[in-house]
Order: C-alpha cells, then sequence, then structure tokens
C-alpha cells in the first residue's frame, strides 16, 4: 500500500494549498492533452498547436509537478514542500515554456542561441536531469550525465569513441533549442499517446475500487 501511495502521490503527502495546487496543475495538464489530442482547436479554431510547441507545454508542467511530488532524497520531508523546491518547479518549468514565448525569436537565430539562450537551455537540461533522478532514481540520471560528459570531453576519448568535442552553445542549440535533443521523438510519444494511456490506465484503475 506504501508502495502504490508513493507512486500515486510522487513520494510526497503535502495537505492545504500545496496540495490543491498540485491537483490543479495535474488537471490542468490532464485537460491540455485531451485538447489536444481531441479535434476541437481545429473545429473551433482556438489554441491550435503544432507537435513541438505541444512538447514544450508538456514537459513544463511534467517538470512542475515532479519538483513538487517528489523530495530531494529519501529522508527529505514529506509532509511539505520546502521554498527551494517550488522555486526550481518554477524556473524548470519556466526553462521550457521559453521556447514557446520566444519561438519566433529562436526560429530566426536557429543554430545560432544568444547567451539568454544558452543559460535557459543548461538551466533546463540540469533540472530535468535532476527531475529524472528524483521521478526514476539515480539510473536514468547517471546514463545522462555520463552521455552529457561524453559529448563535452569526446577529443580525450579512447581511439573508438573519440570524436572532436562540442561546446555549450552547441550543446545546448542541439540538446534544448531543437527538436533533436530533449524535444525530439521520445518526447513526442510521451506528448501524444503515453501520457493518454497513462491518464485513462489510471482512470480505470480507480473506477474499478469504487
Amino acid at each position: 500500500q506504501d508502495l502504490v501511495l508513493d507512486n500515486d502521490s510522487g513520494a510526497r503527502r503535502p495537505n492545504g494549498l500545496p496540495l490543491k495546487i498540485i491537483i490543479a496543475a495535474a488537471f490542468c495538464w490532464s485537460i491540455f492533452q485531451l485538447w489536444i489530442s481531441s479535434p476541437l482547436p481545429f473545429i473551433l479554431n482556438i489554441f491550435v498547436l503544432d507537435d513541438t510547441k505541444s512538447r514544450y507545454i508538456h514537459l513544463s508542467f511534467a517538470i512542475f509537478l515532479v519538483f513538487l511530488s517528489y523530495p530531494f532524497t529519501k529522508r527529505s520531508p514529506r509532509d511539505y514542500i520546502p521554498v527551494a523546491d517550488w522555486l526550481i518547479a518554477i524556473i524548470a518549468s519556466f526553462s521550457a515554456l521559453y521556447l514557446l514565448v520566444f519561438y519566433e525569436q529562436l526560429s530566426q537565430r536557429a543554430g545560432l542561441p544568444n547567451r539568454y539562450d544558452v543559460i535557459i537551455s543548461w538551466v533546463g537540461i540540469i533540472f530535468l536531469v535532476e527531475a529524472t533522478r528524483r521521478a526514476l532514481g539515480p539510473p536514468l540520471a547517471i546514463i545522462a550525465t555520463i552521455f552529457l560528459v561524453y559529448t563535452f570531453a569526446g577529443r580525450y576519448m579512447p581511439e573508438v569513441i573519440m570524436h572532436k568535442g562540442h561546446n555549450l552553445e552547441k550543446i545546448a542549440s542541439h540538446q534544448w533549442l531543437a527538436t533533436e535533443g530533449v524535444f525530439g521523438i521520445a518526447l513526442g510519444v510521451s506528448t501524444s499517446f503515453v501520457f493518454l494511456f497513462v491518464l485513462f490506465g489510471d482512470m480505470d484503475r480507480r473506477l474499478g475500487r469504487l
């Protein structure tokens, strides 16, 4: 029962306003996913989003809820959300929404990110790795970190796997600002299909309990 509760609540069990905010965010996320999966946006011609913009919003909801729902460590308090996690959740969520807000400007300087683009990108990448560690455990976060280090230090690797290496700007552009990294096919599948399977599967399980 504790394992099921941890999976349902994200290991935290806050009360009062924090719980209401988490529930409201999860509800809005569900409504958003149902909206973009339905024909209503095209019928009503309201809030029509392409796949790329949908991924930005999808990840912003996900990463926001992870930092509110999962504590930093197993020993961290679970009955309230520290101020630091509130700040991280907002900043991490904004790092994904940044791509939506400045979509036109970013498309005009594709491949040539400015200083703010690079900073926001690396904030998003770092917080995404941390969100992965909290939600899924250290192994996947460690693998992601190893590959990031490999991207930097390719010229120092054994000859078989050696490459010239990339700088901060190149990695930010590829991994966060383009649709080849974080916002690639895997996130697209999550946005279009996986979320709905999880949502309706959970609804079916809960209705089965009644």
